[in-house]
Protein backbone atom coordinates (compact mmCIF):
# COMPACT_ATOMS: atom_id res chain seq x y z
CA UNK A 1 0.00 0.00 0.00
CA UNK A 2 1.53 3.38 -0.89
CA UNK A 3 1.63 6.21 2.09
CA UNK A 4 -0.43 9.25 2.05
CA UNK A 5 -0.54 12.40 3.99
CA UNK A 6 -3.45 14.71 3.95
CA UNK A 7 -4.75 18.10 5.55
CA UNK A 8 -8.23 18.83 4.65
CA UNK A 9 -9.51 19.02 8.29
CA UNK A 10 -10.23 20.95 11.20
CA UNK A 11 -7.04 22.29 12.47
CA UNK A 12 -4.79 20.33 10.11
CA UNK A 13 -2.09 22.56 8.27
CA UNK A 14 0.82 20.74 6.44
CA UNK A 15 1.66 20.66 2.35
CA UNK A 16 3.34 17.83 0.82
CA UNK A 17 6.70 18.77 -1.46
CA UNK A 18 7.95 15.30 -2.39
CA UNK A 19 7.37 11.47 -1.97
CA UNK A 20 10.04 8.92 -2.63
CA UNK A 21 8.41 5.73 -1.24
CA UNK A 22 8.18 6.45 3.00
CA UNK A 23 10.20 9.61 2.85
CA UNK A 24 7.88 12.93 2.41
CA UNK A 25 9.31 16.49 2.29
CA UNK A 26 6.73 18.66 3.77
CA UNK A 27 6.35 22.25 4.68
CA UNK A 28 4.13 24.04 7.12
CA UNK A 29 1.45 26.75 5.17
CA UNK A 30 1.82 30.39 6.82
CA UNK A 31 -1.07 31.33 8.34
CA UNK A 32 -3.42 33.59 6.24
CA UNK A 33 -2.39 37.33 5.43
CA UNK A 34 0.70 36.56 7.72
CA UNK A 35 4.12 35.36 7.67
CA UNK A 36 3.67 33.63 11.08
CA UNK A 37 3.97 29.33 11.22
CA UNK A 38 4.88 26.40 13.13
CA UNK A 39 1.49 24.72 13.87
CA UNK A 40 1.47 21.74 12.00
CA UNK A 41 -1.49 18.52 12.06
CA UNK A 42 -1.74 15.90 9.49
CA UNK A 43 -2.61 12.53 8.66
CA UNK A 44 -0.49 9.48 7.20
CA UNK A 45 -2.36 6.60 5.84
CA UNK A 46 -0.89 3.19 4.26
CA UNK A 47 2.12 2.67 5.81
CA UNK A 48 1.65 0.32 8.35
CA UNK A 49 4.63 -2.19 9.52
CA UNK A 50 7.16 -0.09 8.01
CA UNK A 51 9.41 3.03 8.99
CA UNK A 52 8.30 6.21 7.65
CA UNK A 53 10.75 9.72 7.30
CA UNK A 54 8.82 13.47 7.55
CA UNK A 55 10.69 15.90 6.89
CA UNK A 56 9.48 19.70 7.78
CA UNK A 57 11.94 21.39 5.33
CA UNK A 58 10.97 24.51 6.41
CA UNK A 59 10.97 24.40 10.23
CA UNK A 60 14.12 26.61 10.27
CA UNK A 61 11.72 30.17 8.96
CA UNK A 62 9.14 29.48 11.16
CA UNK A 63 7.70 32.11 13.90
CA UNK A 64 10.13 30.24 16.59
CA UNK A 65 13.12 28.52 15.48
CA UNK A 66 14.44 27.73 19.03
CA UNK A 67 11.06 25.85 19.28
CA UNK A 68 12.70 23.01 17.55
CA UNK A 69 15.41 22.08 19.28
CA UNK A 70 14.95 19.48 21.96
CA UNK A 71 11.24 19.52 20.87
CA UNK A 72 9.51 15.93 19.92
CA UNK A 73 6.26 16.16 18.20
CA UNK A 74 3.30 14.06 19.05
CA UNK A 75 1.72 11.21 17.53
CA UNK A 76 -1.81 9.40 17.79
CA UNK A 77 -3.57 6.31 15.99
CA UNK A 78 -6.68 7.38 17.84
CA UNK A 79 -6.66 10.77 18.11
CA UNK A 80 -7.27 10.59 21.82
CA UNK A 81 -3.96 9.10 23.32
CA UNK A 82 -0.88 11.30 22.32
CA UNK A 83 2.23 10.35 22.33
CA UNK A 84 5.84 11.77 21.83
CA UNK A 85 7.67 10.08 18.68
CA UNK A 86 11.60 10.09 17.34
CA UNK A 87 11.96 13.72 16.14
CA UNK A 88 15.32 15.73 15.26
CA UNK A 89 16.51 19.01 14.20
CA UNK A 90 19.23 20.26 11.83
CA UNK A 91 20.02 22.61 9.52
CA UNK A 92 16.51 24.04 9.29
CA UNK A 93 14.96 20.67 8.64
CA UNK A 94 12.79 19.22 11.35
CA UNK A 95 12.90 15.27 10.65
CA UNK A 96 9.68 12.94 12.45
CA UNK A 97 11.01 8.98 12.12
CA UNK A 98 8.04 6.96 13.44
CA UNK A 99 7.90 3.27 13.02
CA UNK A 100 3.85 2.94 12.06
CA UNK A 101 2.15 0.96 14.32
CA UNK A 102 -1.19 1.74 12.27
CA UNK A 103 -2.99 2.88 8.71
CA UNK A 104 -4.11 5.82 10.31
CA UNK A 105 -2.15 7.92 12.33
CA UNK A 106 -2.29 11.77 12.91
CA UNK A 107 1.00 13.61 13.63
CA UNK A 108 0.68 17.02 15.51
CA UNK A 109 2.76 20.11 16.83
CA UNK A 110 1.00 18.83 20.46
CA UNK A 111 -2.34 16.98 21.03
CA UNK A 112 -5.13 19.08 18.62
CA UNK A 113 -8.18 20.81 20.42
CA UNK A 114 -10.79 20.79 17.66
CA UNK A 115 -13.39 22.88 16.81
CA UNK A 116 -15.58 19.51 17.22
CA UNK A 117 -14.45 19.03 20.77
CA UNK A 118 -15.01 23.11 21.72
CA UNK A 119 -18.14 22.46 20.58
CA UNK A 120 -19.03 19.26 22.84
CA UNK A 121 -17.51 20.93 25.41
CA UNK A 122 -19.65 24.38 25.31
CA UNK A 123 -22.60 21.92 24.96
CA UNK A 124 -21.27 20.09 27.99
CA UNK A 125 -20.80 23.13 30.45
CA UNK A 126 -23.65 25.34 29.40
CA UNK A 127 -26.05 22.51 30.18
CA UNK A 128 -24.87 21.74 33.89
CA UNK A 129 -26.99 23.80 36.54
CA UNK A 130 -26.01 27.59 37.45
CA UNK A 131 -23.95 27.72 34.19
CA UNK A 132 -25.39 30.56 31.44
CA UNK A 133 -24.11 30.76 27.78
CA UNK A 134 -23.82 34.13 25.56
CA UNK A 135 -22.66 34.15 22.35
CA UNK A 136 -20.19 37.55 22.52
CA UNK A 137 -20.39 38.05 18.73
CA UNK A 138 -18.95 36.48 15.57
CA UNK A 139 -15.87 36.29 14.28
CA UNK A 140 -14.66 36.89 10.65
CA UNK A 141 -15.46 33.51 9.57
CA UNK A 142 -18.92 33.44 11.13
CA UNK A 143 -18.22 31.42 14.03
CA UNK A 144 -19.64 32.17 17.29
CA UNK A 145 -17.35 33.76 20.13
CA UNK A 146 -18.56 31.44 22.95
CA UNK A 147 -18.72 32.88 26.84
CA UNK A 148 -19.73 30.73 29.84
CA UNK A 149 -20.94 32.17 33.17
CA UNK A 150 -20.75 30.18 35.96
CA UNK A 151 -21.23 31.60 39.60
CA UNK A 152 -22.61 34.68 41.64
CA UNK A 153 -20.25 36.08 43.93
CA UNK A 154 -18.96 40.13 43.43
CA UNK A 155 -15.53 38.74 42.29
CA UNK A 156 -15.27 38.98 38.54
CA UNK A 157 -13.43 36.57 37.27
CA UNK A 158 -12.34 36.28 33.77
CA UNK A 159 -10.50 33.35 32.20
CA UNK A 160 -10.00 33.02 28.14
CA UNK A 161 -7.80 30.94 26.22
CA UNK A 162 -6.31 30.73 22.54
CA UNK A 163 -5.94 34.41 21.13
CA UNK A 164 -3.58 32.00 19.61
CA UNK A 165 -4.88 29.13 17.81
CA UNK A 166 -2.01 26.76 18.04
CA UNK A 167 -1.36 27.00 21.06
CA UNK A 168 -3.82 23.93 21.45
CA UNK A 169 -2.57 23.12 25.14
CA UNK A 170 -4.71 26.34 25.95
CA UNK A 171 -8.43 24.84 25.45
CA UNK A 172 -7.03 21.41 27.26
CA UNK A 173 -6.16 24.12 30.18
CA UNK A 174 -10.10 25.16 29.93
CA UNK A 175 -11.50 21.89 29.83
CA UNK A 176 -9.89 21.23 33.17
CA UNK A 177 -10.61 24.29 34.84
CA UNK A 178 -14.15 24.00 33.28
CA UNK A 179 -14.77 20.74 34.34
CA UNK A 180 -13.98 21.57 38.30
CA UNK A 181 -15.37 24.52 38.27
CA UNK A 182 -18.37 22.99 37.69
CA UNK A 183 -18.12 19.48 39.68
CA UNK A 184 -21.33 19.99 41.92
CA UNK A 185 -19.19 17.44 44.94
CA UNK A 186 -16.32 20.44 44.62
CA UNK A 187 -16.20 22.06 47.88
CA UNK A 188 -13.39 23.93 46.44
CA UNK A 189 -15.77 24.63 43.28
CA UNK A 190 -18.73 25.40 45.65
CA UNK A 191 -17.01 28.18 47.50
CA UNK A 192 -15.38 30.26 44.36
CA UNK A 193 -19.28 30.14 42.32
CA UNK A 194 -20.63 31.53 45.57
CA UNK A 195 -17.78 34.27 46.01
CA UNK A 196 -16.94 34.81 42.53
CA UNK A 197 -18.82 35.19 39.23
CA UNK A 198 -16.66 33.31 36.44
CA UNK A 199 -16.92 34.53 32.62
CA UNK A 200 -15.07 32.04 30.53
CA UNK A 201 -14.55 31.87 27.02
CA UNK A 202 -12.67 28.82 26.17
CA UNK A 203 -11.38 29.60 22.83
CA UNK A 204 -10.63 33.60 21.20
CA UNK A 205 -9.33 32.60 18.42
CA UNK A 206 -11.60 29.77 16.67
CA UNK A 207 -11.19 31.08 13.20
CA UNK A 208 -7.74 30.33 13.64
CA UNK A 209 -8.12 27.62 15.10
CA UNK A 210 -9.78 25.90 12.56
CA UNK A 211 -7.68 26.81 9.75
CA UNK A 212 -4.90 25.68 11.20
CA UNK A 213 -3.03 28.88 12.50
CA UNK A 214 -0.54 29.13 15.14
CA UNK A 215 -0.72 32.97 16.08
CA UNK A 216 -3.28 34.64 13.81
CA UNK A 217 -7.40 34.93 13.23
CA UNK A 218 -9.11 35.23 9.73
CA UNK A 219 -7.17 38.27 8.92
CA UNK A 220 -4.13 37.42 9.58
CA UNK A 221 -3.99 39.80 13.01
CA UNK A 222 -2.08 38.37 16.03
CA UNK A 223 -5.08 39.27 18.72
CA UNK A 224 -2.83 39.73 21.48
CA UNK A 225 -1.57 42.92 20.18
CA UNK A 226 -4.69 44.11 19.71
CA UNK A 227 -6.39 45.15 23.18
CA UNK A 228 -5.59 48.99 22.69
CA UNK A 229 -7.58 49.62 19.59
CA UNK A 230 -9.73 46.71 18.42
CA UNK A 231 -11.74 46.93 15.39
CA UNK A 232 -14.57 44.83 13.68
CA UNK A 233 -12.68 44.86 10.51
CA UNK A 234 -9.31 43.65 12.39
CA UNK A 235 -10.40 41.99 15.78
CA UNK A 236 -13.51 41.99 16.12
CA UNK A 237 -13.01 38.55 18.96
CA UNK A 238 -10.93 41.29 21.24
CA UNK A 239 -13.72 43.69 20.61
CA UNK A 240 -16.58 41.86 21.80
CA UNK A 241 -14.55 40.52 24.44
CA UNK A 242 -13.25 43.47 25.67
CA UNK A 243 -16.67 45.33 25.68
CA UNK A 244 -18.53 42.68 27.74
CA UNK A 245 -15.36 43.38 30.24
CA UNK A 246 -15.98 46.85 30.07
CA UNK A 247 -19.64 45.31 31.00
CA UNK A 248 -18.73 43.33 34.25
CA UNK A 249 -15.61 44.53 35.19
CA UNK A 250 -12.46 42.45 36.01
CA UNK A 251 -11.05 41.87 39.15
CA UNK A 252 -8.98 38.63 38.08
CA UNK A 253 -8.05 37.81 35.00
CA UNK A 254 -6.01 34.93 32.99
CA UNK A 255 -4.49 34.42 29.62
CA UNK A 256 -3.72 30.77 29.06
CA UNK A 257 -1.41 30.45 26.23
CA UNK A 258 1.54 28.43 25.21
CA UNK A 259 5.15 28.57 24.36
CA UNK A 260 7.68 27.38 21.96
CA UNK A 261 10.97 27.30 23.01
CA UNK A 262 10.79 27.86 26.77
CA UNK A 263 10.74 24.06 28.52
CA UNK A 264 8.92 25.26 31.72
CA UNK A 265 5.27 26.59 33.02
CA UNK A 266 5.50 30.05 33.94
CA UNK A 267 3.69 33.44 34.37
CA UNK A 268 3.95 36.86 32.87
CA UNK A 269 2.63 39.50 34.39
CA UNK A 270 1.90 43.63 33.85
CA UNK A 271 4.99 45.06 35.81
CA UNK A 272 5.34 48.16 33.65
CA UNK A 273 2.20 49.48 33.29
CA UNK A 274 1.22 53.31 34.14
CA UNK A 275 -0.94 52.47 36.53
CA UNK A 276 0.57 49.88 38.39
CA UNK A 277 -0.29 49.81 42.18
CA UNK A 278 1.41 48.05 45.16
CA UNK A 279 -2.04 45.97 45.75
CA UNK A 280 -1.82 44.68 42.27
CA UNK A 281 1.69 43.71 42.48
CA UNK A 282 1.58 42.03 46.10
CA UNK A 283 -1.80 39.72 44.49
CA UNK A 284 0.08 38.65 41.30
CA UNK A 285 3.31 37.61 43.07
CA UNK A 286 0.84 35.67 46.10
CA UNK A 287 -0.55 33.70 43.42
CA UNK A 288 2.73 32.53 41.43
CA UNK A 289 4.00 31.89 44.60
CA UNK A 290 1.01 30.07 45.63
CA UNK A 291 0.86 28.04 42.43
CA UNK A 292 4.67 26.92 42.60
CA UNK A 293 4.00 25.34 46.12
CA UNK A 294 0.77 24.06 44.88
CA UNK A 295 1.94 22.14 41.78
CA UNK A 296 5.38 20.60 41.15
CA UNK A 297 4.49 21.56 37.13
CA UNK A 298 4.80 24.93 38.03
CA UNK A 299 8.14 27.37 38.94
CA UNK A 300 8.58 31.08 38.77
CA UNK A 301 12.23 30.72 38.05
CA UNK A 302 12.25 30.98 34.09
CA UNK A 303 10.17 33.06 32.43
CA UNK A 304 9.97 36.44 29.91
CA UNK A 305 12.30 39.73 30.86
CA UNK A 306 10.07 41.66 33.01
CA UNK A 307 9.06 45.27 31.34
CA UNK A 308 10.46 48.37 32.98
CA UNK A 309 8.36 50.84 34.74
CA UNK A 310 6.15 52.77 32.41
CA UNK A 311 7.01 50.70 29.46
CA UNK A 312 4.44 47.74 28.99
CA UNK A 313 2.93 47.08 25.91
CA UNK A 314 -0.69 48.25 26.61
CA UNK A 315 -1.84 46.40 23.20
CA UNK A 316 -1.46 42.78 24.87
CA UNK A 317 -4.12 41.85 27.13
CA UNK A 318 -3.00 41.37 30.52
CA UNK A 319 -1.44 44.74 30.68
CA UNK A 320 -4.52 46.25 29.24
CA UNK A 321 -6.90 44.28 31.85
CA UNK A 322 -4.32 45.15 35.04
CA UNK A 323 -4.37 49.14 33.64
CA UNK A 324 -8.08 49.69 32.45
CA UNK A 325 -9.42 47.49 35.03
CA UNK A 326 -6.97 47.99 38.26
CA UNK A 327 -6.77 44.03 37.87
CA UNK A 328 -4.60 41.36 39.03
CA UNK A 329 -4.24 39.81 35.31
CA UNK A 330 -1.78 36.98 34.33
CA UNK A 331 -0.46 34.93 31.11
CA UNK A 332 -0.40 31.80 31.74
CA UNK A 333 2.73 29.82 29.53
CA UNK A 334 3.14 26.32 29.05
CA UNK A 335 5.43 24.02 26.70
CA UNK A 336 5.40 22.49 23.55
CA UNK A 337 8.29 20.66 24.51
CA UNK A 338 8.23 18.98 28.14
CA UNK A 339 8.79 20.33 31.51
CA UNK A 340 12.65 20.08 32.33
CA UNK A 341 11.51 20.43 36.08
CA UNK A 342 9.90 17.28 35.56
CA UNK A 343 10.39 15.32 32.35
CA UNK A 344 8.13 12.66 30.85
CA UNK A 345 9.85 10.75 28.25
CA UNK A 346 6.61 9.35 26.93
CA UNK A 347 4.21 11.86 27.10
CA UNK A 348 6.31 15.23 27.60
CA UNK A 349 3.94 18.22 28.61
CA UNK A 350 0.36 16.72 27.58
CA UNK A 351 -3.16 17.97 26.90
CA UNK A 352 -3.67 15.62 30.37
CA UNK A 353 -1.65 17.69 32.18
CA UNK A 354 -2.37 20.90 30.97
CA UNK A 355 -6.19 20.00 32.30
CA UNK A 356 -4.89 19.31 35.78
CA UNK A 357 -3.06 22.36 36.15
CA UNK A 358 -6.02 24.32 34.78
CA UNK A 359 -7.79 22.80 38.07
CA UNK A 360 -4.80 23.65 40.30
CA UNK A 361 -4.97 27.81 39.15
CA UNK A 362 -8.27 27.49 40.88
CA UNK A 363 -7.61 26.22 43.88
CA UNK A 364 -4.88 29.03 43.88
CA UNK A 365 -7.82 31.20 43.63
CA UNK A 366 -9.85 29.21 46.17
CA UNK A 367 -6.76 29.92 48.67
CA UNK A 368 -6.24 33.95 47.79
CA UNK A 369 -10.40 34.98 48.32
CA UNK A 370 -10.23 36.48 51.18
CA UNK A 371 -6.98 38.74 50.15
CA UNK A 372 -9.19 40.35 47.20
Amino acid sequence: MTAHISAAFDSGNIRVLAQDGDTFDLEIVKDHQSDFYQWFHFRLTGAKGRTVTLRIVNAGSSAYPMGWPNYKARCSADRVAWHRVETDYAEGVLTIRDACESDNLWFAYFAPYSMERHHNLVARIAGRPGVTYRSLGRTLDGQELDCLTIGEGKLSVWLYARQHPGESMAEWWMEGALERLTDPHDPVARVLRREATFHVVPNMNPDGSKRGHLRTNAAGVNLNREWHEPTPERSPEVLAVRNRMDETGVDFAMDVHGDEAIPYVFLAGFEGIPKWTERQGRLYAQFRDTLARRSPDFQAKHGYAVASAGQANLSMSTNQLANRFGAVSMTLEMPFKDNDDLPDPAFGWSAERSARLGADCLGVLHEMLGDF
